[in-house]
This record gives structure tokens, sequence and C-alpha cells, in this order.
């Protein structure tokens, strides 16, 4: 094990000769922070170290939801240090990354107890977002700015909430203000709800989702080079379809410098999250009431990967069935195709379920569904910002469900 000094801070790391002052060992205590050294660009900047492997492992990829698959032995570390990765307090930095240092400073994703939160769009998802988000995120939303290009819809919208509140206690749910487009990332957490066009009811499009990825990616992707321009360091969420590659898009622009390459300058790959896997994960629950063969996924099912072609969901961990799981994913994956048969678009499923809960967890550090920055694309999975940063959930996964999460890394690979 190695010590590094850099100003008042120590860490560890199992990289010999980094361009560092040494340090001895802390006679008490262990350093919070661990220093690894990768691409930059497929990998995350800081994360939090749920397993030891992740500190020596060359690459990110689908093996860090099952480290015994990651083909790394695993380090000898001190008591000390594996007890800090037990309670979930070590952070793991990027040395490679152009802005390590800054990493170092606070928390890699410190947002206070009561945020300020800013929707741009408020179509059919961002009314529905919105309206649960006033009822449900009174505990920790301080308040809500919206922004439309229509000025009418933005005042409508305020009005209405504003004079949404429980008698006696009119300081309860968060407030409503307009927010104007040079303000928006004046906040803790950006919303992107905003999209160039859904494929109308009837209109034959199987997979509505990838359908929106030409219009929506220019559009996500202005908004991060904004993020970028204003020095943003909340959480940008993307909740307009497709969500993953959207992520991965807006990420790249973010970070993409006057030459055309890869800077470092932007948006980090942790900052980015993608809301749609949440719906999906509901709409397995749905499915396992109404049918007690797939009973077991109110247990420990598990739900991954995109939102739309690729997705994967697990009837269980415990008793994994690939038949059962299969046959529960097709369900899951043209749920949406029911309700556009009834002649309506789905949205206010994916708004509250993806969107709104989604966001509420995140918010209060607790488990939820989402795509999170995996080995340079956006991956569904189960996670949480802990003091560390982000936790990935780890789990022993059979042979058969592993092999089709990889199978839809490679096809979110190929996509962008």
């Amino acid at each position: 094990m190695y010590y590094y000094r850099h100003g008042e801070v120590i860490f560890a790391s199992l990289l010999p000769d980094l361009p560092l002052e040494p340090a001895k060992r802390p006679s008490a205590g262990t350093p919070s922070l661990f220093l690894i050294d990768r691409d930059p660009i497929r990998s995350r900047s800081s994360f939090c170290v749920s397993d030891p492997r992740q500190l020596t492992a060359e690459t990110e990829d689908v093996t860090w939801l099952d480290p015994s698959r990651m083909g790394v032995p695993v380090p000898s570390l001190p008591k000390r240090l594996q007890h800090t990765i037990d309670a979930r307090l070590l952070r793991a930095v990027n040395i490679r990354h152009p802005r390590w240092a800054d990493f170092t400073k606070a928390s890699a994703m410190h947002l206070p107890s009561r945020l300020r939160v800013n929707l741009l769009a408020v179509g059919d998802v961002g009314s529905t977002l919105l309206t649960a988000l006033k009822l449900l995120g009174g505990d920790c939303i301080e308040s809500i700015g919206i922004c439309d290009l229509n000025q009418k819809t933005v005042a409508r919208w305020v009005t209405e909430m504003e004079q949404v509140s429980w008698p006696w206690d009119y300081d309860a749910l968060p407030a409503v203000e307009p927010v104007a487009a040079g303000d928006l990332f004046r906040c803790d957490v950006f919303l992107f709800a905003a999209t160039r066009g859904v494929p109308p009811v009837g209109g034959g499009v199987r997979d509505v989702r990838m359908a929106q990825f030409g219009a929506n990616r220019p559009l996500v992707e202005d908004y991060a080079r904004q993020a970028r321009q204003a020095g943003f360091r909340g959480l940008f969420i993307v909740l307009s379809d497709p969500v993953d590659p959207l992520c991965k898009a807006a990420y790249l622009a973010s970070n993409q410098g006057p030459d055309g390459q890869w800077d470092g300058q932007g948006l980090r790959a942790e900052q980015i999250q993608g809301f749609g896997l949440g719906v999906m994960n509901a709409r397995a629950a749905y499915f396992a009431k109404q049918d007690p063969r797939f009973r077991s996924f109110l247990l420990d099912g598990r739900s991954y990967g995109p939102h739309g072609q690729g997705l994967v969901i697990a009837n269980s961990l415990s008793h994994y069935d690939d038949g059962l799981s299969r046959e529960l994913t097709e369900l899951v994956a043209t749920a949406n195709l029911r309700i556009r048969e009834l002649g309506f678009k789905p949205y206010v499923a994916p708004a509250i379920s993806s969107g709104a809960m989604q966001l509420l967890l995140t918010l209060r550090r607790s488990w939820h569904c989402s795509s999170v920055a995996l080995g340079g694309i956006w991956f569904g999975v189960r996670n949480r910002l802990t003091a560390a940063g982000l936790e990935i959930e780890t789990a022993s996964l059979p042979t058969p469900l592993f092999e089709r999460l990889r199978e839809t890394q490679t096809l979110l690979r190929e996509i962008i």
C-alpha cells in the first residue's frame, strides 16, 4: 500500500511512483480517498467502492454487477481500509481525469438537504412529473423552477401548482416558480424532459423510444454544452427517450473542447443519470401481481438495462428462471403498446415511476432504479448516492442472467 499527499489531503493507492508527494501511513484512522488510474473517457471520475476488486480492475463494464466475474484477484488490503469499504466510506478517484484534484475537496456528489430543482419542458411528462414532485417532495425539495418554450404553459403551471397546498400548513410543499432559459443551471438538479417529437398514437412504430433518438439527441447535446459553460456541478437527469443513449450523448457533448476532442472539462459521468428504468421495474411488479408464476419478482426480482430494446427483467436473483424472466421482460417491454392500443400516450406511469419516484429516492440517498455510467455506456441498475459517491448494487448473478446483461452491453455500445 502506498500513501500520497496533495495539499492537506492524504490518499491511499496500490499504484507506486505516482507524481505526488509521498506520505507516511496515518497513525490513526485511514484515508477515505483512494487513487486509481483508468481511461478517463470510459470511466467515472470517482465512485463509492463496494468491493476491493474495483480498485484493481483496468476497465468498467457489466462484470462490476457481479465482482466475481471481474477477472481480477481480491487485493490484499489493510484491515482498516477494508472496514472503510464495508462502511461504504471509501471513494475512488481517477487520477487520470484532468480535474481529479477537484473531486477530493468535497463529496463527489455533494447536495444540500433541501434542493433547487429546475425542469425543462412542461408537456405531458413534465407536467405529470411536476405534479408528483410538488405533492411528494416537500422533505427534500425547496423549490422547483420550470421552463418551457410556451410561456403561457409556464404561467399556467406556476399558477396551478402554487394553488396546491395543505390547509394551514402553506409552506409544506415546494414552491414552483418560472425560470429563465439562461438560469436553468442555477440549481442542484436539472431535469431534461424536452422532446422534439413523439410518434403519434397508431403510427405503427414498435420501438417508439429509439425513433426519437435522432430528434432528441441535438437537443440534449445543446443543454449539455450549456451545463459545461455554466460550470454545473449538480445532477443532470435525462427523462426523454431514449434515455440511455441520450445520457451518453450529453456526456460526450459536454466534454467536447474547442478542437472537437474530449477534454474532461464538462459534466462528469457520475453527474448524469437516466430515469427510464423505474417504470419498467414497476411494470414487472404489476405483472407479478397478476400472474403467480412471476410472484418471485416481488421478493428479489431485478430490472437492468435500457428503457426499451435490451431491457432485462430477472424474475429472481436467488431462484432465477431464464424462460420466465424472458417472458416477463417481453410483457414489460411491450406494456406501453397496450396503452397506445387504447388510444392514449403512455406517459403517466413513466413520469411518476421513472421520474418523480426515482428522483426522490435519489435525493434521499436510497436505492433506486436509473441508468448510470458503466464503462462508456449508461446502463440501468439499482444504485444509490452515498457520502463517498455513487454506489452500484453488486450481487451473485446466475450465468444465463449475466449473459443477457452482456448482450445488452453490446447493444448499447453499438448505438453511440
